[in-house]
């Protein structure tokens, strides 16, 4: 067999086991086996944070039609187009691959990009057949292995705190003021910033999308990048954003115990994702896993008070139990489809998270406006101090 058709095998703890070939780096790996239904922004989702630690398998069943381009960053280091500097997988189970990508960025292959960079991947898979396991048993743990490479067994696959790895370790301070490059193409939340100063944005990185940073700067505020357990009484801010991130929000010790003395200041607070889960349980709430989630481009998340519905995009595997909001709380959102909750707000204070995403990159950016309403808040909130 050539380099590209080393048989490989996806393995699951329930001892279900799935034949094909390897189409990454001939390695093998180990992390929870989980799904998306976006067909299209696979650049995106491989180097999404929140991922790290997982498998994930693309339902769609051809995947890399327009190849990987170089990785481009903006004047301040925020990556352009991906999500962060690398892969953040653990491996990918794929059905079919393009082989012969055509796109006038693309600089190599996607399974060029999965070789460089380390991360096996396996296809040839049925992933409707998978998909439809993962739906009916639940997300689990499984392996990909690859003929000849050493594999790992299950006793041997532990638990962590996956924030930890995908948080920045030290506090990163972008100057603000428009028209600095960071390359979105956007200019959003014009009310944002004015000749005064310009809003002081702390964003809590939990493993933040780069989207999430680029808004921000393109906005004009001055963003304080910090790591996930730092004390939030050592920063001014006039907003506080809390990121995306992988893994169980109630491992976030750190984070919750300091979002709690935030809570009672009056700065605004907004948070997307595990930053909703994570303001959830500082406000006194509690979350749950999901069966497998809600992973895709494509996802009703229903206003409560206007009934109107968003698609949105979203990555995530935990929700906040609804009828464990503390008095004052209420449900922001709903998903369309399980009615789980994709939104809090405070109903006396400005303290609101969503579980989607957005910012929508890549997907749909019908929400965004909720990051400007933020940043109006925030702007309200400085100029009234």
């Amino acid at each position: 067999m050539s380099r590209q058709e080393r048989s490989a095998r996806l393995v699951l703890e329930d001892g279900t086991e799935l034949a094909g070939i390897s189409v990454g780096a001939d390695l093998s790996a180990q992390g929870e086996v989980v799904f998306t239904t976006g067909m299209v922004g696979y650049n995106q989702s491989l180097t999404d944070p929140s991922y790290c630690g997982q498998i994930l398998a693309f339902a769609y069943p051809l995947i890399g039609n327009y190849g990987v381009p170089p990785l481009r960053l903006s004047a301040r280091g925020v990556p352009l187009n991906f999500e962060s500097e690398k892969i953040q997988v653990s491996g990918v189970v794929v059905a079919e691959t393009s082989a012969e990508p055509s796109h006038y960025s693309s600089k190599r292959s996607f399974s060029e990009w999965l070789r460089d960079e380390g991360i096996p991947a396996i296809g040839g898979v049925d992933t409707r057949s998978l998909i439809r396991l993962l739906r009916e048993h639940g997300v689990m743990k499984g392996k990909i292995v690859v003929d000849g490479a050493p594999e790992a067994p299950f006793d041997e696959l532990k638990e962590h705190a996956p924030v930890k790895l995908v948080s920045p370790r030290e506090v990163r301070r972008y100057s603000g003021g428009r028209g600095t490059g960071t390359g979105s193409g956007e200019s959003v939340a014009r009310g944002a910033g004015n000749a005064r100063s310009p809003l002081k944005i702390a964003l809590v990185d939990c493993g933040a999308k780069a989207n999430i940073v680029r808004i921000l700067l393109d906005s004009g505020a001055e963003v304080t990048r910090l790591p996930w357990d730092y004390p939030l009484d050592e920063v001014e801010y006039d907003g506080l954003f809390l990121s995306n991130g992988p893994g169980d929000p109630k491992a976030c010790t750190k984070t919750i115990a300091h979002l709690r003395r935030a809570l009672a200041e009056p700065a605004p607070i907004f948070g997307i994702c595990l930053g909703n889960q994570l303001l959830a349980l500082a406000a006194g709430a509690d979350t749950y896993k999901l069966k497998y989630g809600h992973r895709g481009q494509n996802q009703p998340a229903i206003e409560a008070a206007s009934g109107r519905c968003y698609i949105t995009s979203q990555n995530h595997g935990y929700a906040v139990h609804e009828d464990s909001l503390p008095p004052g709380w209420e449900p922001w959102f709903t998903n369309g489809n399980d009615g789980t909750i994709e939104g809090i707000r405070a109903i006396n204070a400005p303290f609101k998270a969503v579980q989607f995403h957005p910012e929508g990159c890549p997907g749909p950016r019908d929400t965004q406006f909720l990051i400007d309403e933020f940043l109006r808040e925030a702007e309200a909130w400085r100029d009234a101090k």
